[in-house]
C-alpha cells in the first residue's frame, strides 16, 4: 500500500523521498505513515519494476537530489487501484482497546492515570489536525497548488480525522466516569 500512497503523492510532480517523507507527515500521517528507510526501499523497487523514473540533481555545497516521477505504467497502477472498489474492512489493531479488554484487575488509580493519559493525546492530536493540517490545506488552497477536487478530498480525510480523534476523547470520558464509579 506504501507504493500506491507514493504514487499518489508523485501524481501530484516530481519529489525527493525526503521530500515525499515531509508530504506524507503533513498529510497522511493520520492514517497512513512510513519511516523514510521504508520509503527509500520502496521507491528503488518501484524504479526496479518501471512504475517511476529517477533523475540525479546536482546541488552546490550539498549532495546530490534524486528526484523520483511518475512514469505512464506509475499512472496506469495508480488509477487501477483508485477505481477498484475495497470490499471488505480493513482489520484494525488497536493496542490501547487491547489493554483495556484485559484491565479489570488493573489497580483503580494505574487506571485512571492510563485513561487520562490516552484522553491528553486524542486530545492534542485532534487539535493537530483542526490547527496545523487544516492550516496545511489552507495555505495549498490560497497558492494555488492544487485543483478543488484534491482540496475536497484532502479535506474529506482530515474531517474523518478530526471526527475520529473527538470521538475517541467522548469515549474516554466515559470511560473514566465508569472507573471512577464502578472500581
Amino acid at each position: 500500500m506504501l507504493k500506491h500512497a507514493l504514487l499518489g503523492f508523485l501524481s501530484y510532480g516530481p519529489m525527493t523521498g525526503y521530500e515525499l517523507k515531509q508530504t506524507m507527515d503533513g498529510s497522511t500521517s493520520y492514517f497512513w505513515h512510513a519511516k523514510q528507510s521504508q520509503i527509500y526501499t520502496t521507491l528503488k523497487r518501484m524504479e526496479q519494476d518501471g512504475l517511476v523514473a529517477s533523475e540525479i540533481e546536482p546541488q552546490e555545497k550539498r549532495p546530490d537530489r534524486r528526484v523520483y516521477s511518475i512514469n505512464p505504467a506509475g499512472q496506469a497502477m495508480l488509477r487501477e487501484w483508485l477505481d477498484a472498489p475495497l470490499l471488505e474492512l480493513d482489520q484494525r489493531k488497536e493496542l490501547f482497546l487491547l489493554k483495556m479488554f484485559f484491565s479489570a484487575s488493573v489497580n483503580k488509580e494505574t487506571l485512571l492515570t492510563q485513561l487520562r493519559l490516552q484522553r491528553d493525546l486524542h486530545q492534542k492530536r485532534g487539535e493537530h489536525y483542526r490547527n496545523d493540517v487544516a492550516n496545511n490545506i489552507s495555505v495549498h488552497d490560497r497558492e494555488g497548488m492544487h485543483n478543488a477536487k484534491d482540496l475536497l478530498m484532502w479535506g474529506t480525510t482530515l474531517t474523518f480525522g478530526q471526527r475520529y480523534e473527538a470521538m475517541y476523547v467522548d469515549w474516554l470520558d466515559d470511560l473514566i466516569e465508569l472507573v471512577e464509579t464502578n472500581f
